[in-house]
């Protein structure tokens, strides 16, 4: 059975689904892909599927559910390299990705995890800046 490579990126796990998925290889990627979240404490998650010509409902509810389990996981997913034909398909088949962000390419995508931990406070570079609901009353 062939495996979809997970590549570490600073905080971002880089998915390139370059193959056809049948369905033990999504689930096989569902269950790396949530190992791998929790061994390295990544924020983001990109899957690029600049390789498909075509992505039909099952490929739509594979990345739906990745998307999920990430979210729960405290990651943020970003699709990338969606070619027109694939947002058309998708549009008809009624598939509207629900929780997926997507991005033109994996620099955007990258851009796009920043720019979302950026307006995070909970990571934020100063403990004291954000609030806690713990804060010390001063006399």
């Amino acid at each position: 059975m062939e495996r979809v490579p997970i590549l570490k990126i600073g905080d971002i796990l880089l998915v390139s689904i370059q193959i056809d998925m049948s369905d033990q290889t999504a689930v096989t990627l569902q269950e790396d892909l949530a190992e791998r979240i929790v061994a390295t404490g990544c924020h983001g998650v990109i899957i690029d599927i600049t390789a498909l010509d075509i992505v039909d409902s099952f490929v739509g509810r594979m990345l739906s559910t990745i998307a999920s389990i990430s979210k729960v996981l405290d990651a943020e997913t970003v699709v990338v390299g969606m070619r027109p034909a694939v947002a058309i398909t998708l549009v008809e088949l009624g598939l509207s990705l629900n929780g997926i962000r997507t991005a033109l390419n994996v620099e955007r995508g990258m851009e796009l995890i920043a720019a979302t931990r950026d307006d995070d406070p909970r990571y934020a570079d100063d403990p004291e800046d954000v609030d806690s609901g713990t804060a010390a009353t001063s006399p």
